[in-house]
């Protein structure tokens, strides 16, 4: 009876503080971040709270379930940084924060919720990862193609401009995704980047918490979470640690003097990507390799500051149970502190064992890419903790192999292209896969935004393309591909040129002249010689891409591959009970496929599957094939 009399007394006294409180204003509590957060967590909850002379006050709950255990000031009286203690039977709810300063008192509402139950599958070599710009993949809200709290309104006719697509426009059409055959998405990022001119990208980031308006909300990001979740398609998140841009709202009030690196006078960074690794190279060189600004428009962040470093491990999280949300790509990610980051990627997984992040780290080098891969064996003892890398080695060797002039052949259109490349530089390149900690947990790609369109690469060739796939689809690792080169996208140049290689993607946008999102509009745009053979490779996709989707040899088994021999490339994906052959003849001439020579593997098999066109074969030393053509067999042993 004691201890209930005593319980309803502590209610009842919580009761009245809070009605003599008065809810915060505008002008009392600008912002606190996380904007809210979940029992349950591993993850410390520490809050960055920012208001007029804020540091002045004391903070405590008025409720139980949360308690204040230390407070931090910042350089800047106007914020302050609040370590809080989450119960371990604190109930969901809404917590008032109640500021007191002498007889001066107000509160903020902070709610709670419960984390979700049970772990889920991050992005692994079973799925097939489709990346899209938003900005040119659909506009399925023409009412928000320019907003009043954003500074850059939409200009489709500019290259560099916003041209109106949207998170809707990806729900919209979510269903020609899974249906061709990919099974998760990454789009460039769709947080706010309130530049004044190019921000439909978004790698300049104003607002960490906050979906840009153009693109939607967040509660539409989540809604688009759902529905692809529904279509069997995963989600990952493309972020940005290392920089944010002129424009976020911290760029103008910042917490500490060292919140950002210092530029003045301006310099860039030099971008040299093996300072992070070299043991010869010079403090001044590493310094300004991490500190320098990756462009005028993009500060450095500083990670650093404890603060900063603690509240991007914060964002993720938050962003990743908020969601639903499966997986992150990190732009830039070797210009970042490296021994920050490697606590940025811990704590991440920590509170998500089963999330895989992928980092950017550019360089055609495999020494140089396998160092950034967690758990690789790297003579200075680091540990990047970040579980998957991008292959651009690869990207780079399949893009020479397969590379074609731009050049005119008159009626031929589109194909015919005088061949320049040689497979055998795949080869040399899938040789050195013993410099890799983990193959599983590389991402497999050819092209991406920020290269230039494959179909422009492989001289707009569709045979080409259809070799680019075959490998993609068979090779081991993670799998990525680009928005539209299924059917062939192309600009007419070699060369990068970001505003134009991001096109939109044709029927994503009313009144446009063809539609190729339908079966129906990419038939009827084959009477169109720029589109002569979109269809065609569309179909050659999805085949293997759906094909894929059930290969556990193809997602987990063994590589032996041959020594090329007159421009063609033999290898075998296999384990105890399947077996796919796997033939590139990158040469312009027809080949007979000497299957005496793979004695070794293809020893007992007789008939197999053609892949493509699901005919039975049996392969011999009379096999021919086709110039620039691809044989995908697979085998039951």
């Amino acid at each position: 009876m004691k201890k209930l009399l005593m319980s309803m007394a502590a209610v009842l006294f919580a009761l009245s503080l809070q009605a003599k409180v008065k809810p915060a204003t505008q002008d009392q509590v600008v912002r606190v971040e996380p904007p809210c957060w979940w029992t349950g967590m591993k993850t410390e909850l520490q809050l960055m709270i920012q208001g007029p002379g804020i540091s002045d006050y004391e903070v405590s709950f008025a409720q139980k379930g949360l308690e204040v255990l230390d407070v931090h000031k910042a350089d800047n009286p106007d914020f302050i940084f609040v370590d809080v203690e989450v119960a371990a039977d604190a109930k969901e709810g809404v917590y008032d924060i109640v500021f007191k300063k002498g007889k001066e008192s107000f509160s903020y509402p902070y709610t709670m919720g419960k984390k979700a139950d049970g772990p889920r599958e991050s992005f692994t070599t079973k799925d097939v990862i489709y990346l899209i710009v938003p900005d040119r993949f659909a506009n399925g809200d023409p009412s928000n193609d320019s907003t009043e709290d954003t500074k850059e309104d939409a200009a489709r006719d500019q290259a560099f401009g916003r041209h109106g697509g949207d998170i809707q426009g990806i729900i919209d059409h979510m269903d020609y995704i899974a249906d061709l055959g990919a099974t998760a998405i990454w789009m460039t990022p769709l947080l706010e980047d309130d530049a004044r001119r190019g921000s439909y990208h978004g790698y300049a980031c104003s607002d960490y918490y906050n979906i840009d308006s153009r693109f939607g909300d967040n509660a539409l990001y989540k809604k688009m979470v759902d529905v692809a979740h529904e279509n069997g398609v995963k989600v990952i998140m493309d972020i940005v640690t290392n920089h944010c841009g002129t424009e976020h709202w911290w760029m103008k009030e910042m917490p500490f003097e060292d919140w950002v690196h210092k530029n003045d006078p301006f310099i860039t960074s030099n971008h040299m990507y093996s300072l992070a690794l070299d043991p010869n190279a010079s403090a001044a060189d590493r310094k300004l390799m991490e500190e320098g600004w990756f462009s005028r428009g993009m500060p450095d962040m500083n990670l650093d500051n404890p603060y900063l470093l603690k509240y991007f491990q914060q964002w993720a999280v938050w962003w990743i149970e908020y969601s639903g949300l499966d997986g992150f790509r990190v732009d830039t990610y070797f210009y970042n502190e490296k021994v920050p980051m490697s606590y940025w990627c811990k704590a991440v997984t920590d509170e998500y064992p089963w999330f895989n992040i992928v980092g950017e780290n550019w360089n055609a080098n495999p020494d140089m890419v396998a160092y950034w891969q967690k758990d690789n064996p790297n003579p200075d003892g680091f540990n990047s903790n970040l579980p998957s890398i991008m292959d651009f080695p690869l990207r780079d060797a399949v893009n020479d192999a397969l590379y074609l002039p731009l050049e005119s052949d008159g009626e031929e259109g589109r194909r015919g292209r005088r061949p320049r490349g040689d497979i055998g530089a795949v080869y040399s390149i899938v040789a050195r896969d013993f410099q890799y900690r983990n193959l599983s947990n590389m991402l497999l790609f050819f092209s991406n935004h920020d290269t230039p369109r494959l179909g422009d690469i492989f001289g707009q060739n569709y045979d080409k393309m259809k070799l680019s796939f075959a490998m993609l689809a068979t090779m081991r690792g993670i799998p990525q591909m680009f928005y539209g080169d299924e059917m062939m996208f192309c600009i007419d140049n070699q060369n990068r040129d970001d505003g134009r290689l991001r096109m939109d993607f044709p029927g994503g946008w009313e009144g446009d002249a063809m539609d190729l999102f339908t079966q129906s509009g990419r038939e009827a745009a084959a009477s169109d010689p720029e589109w002569a053979g979109a269809a065609d490779l569309h179909a050659y996709v999805k085949t293997l891409l759906n094909w894929r989707k059930g290969k556990d040899v193809i997602h987990s088994g063994k590589t032996m591959h041959f020594i090329p021999q007159d421009n063609t490339y033999a290898y075998f994906r296999y384990n105890d009970t399947d077996l796919v052959f796997v033939f590139i003849n990158n040469s312009d001439k027809e080949v007979k496929l000497t299957w005496s020579r793979f004695a070794e593997i293809n020893a007992g098999l007789g008939e197999g599957r053609d892949v493509v066109t699901g005919d039975a074969v049996t392969l011999s030393d009379d096999t021919v094939v086709p110039a620039n053509t691809a044989l995908v067999v697979e085998y039951t042993r």
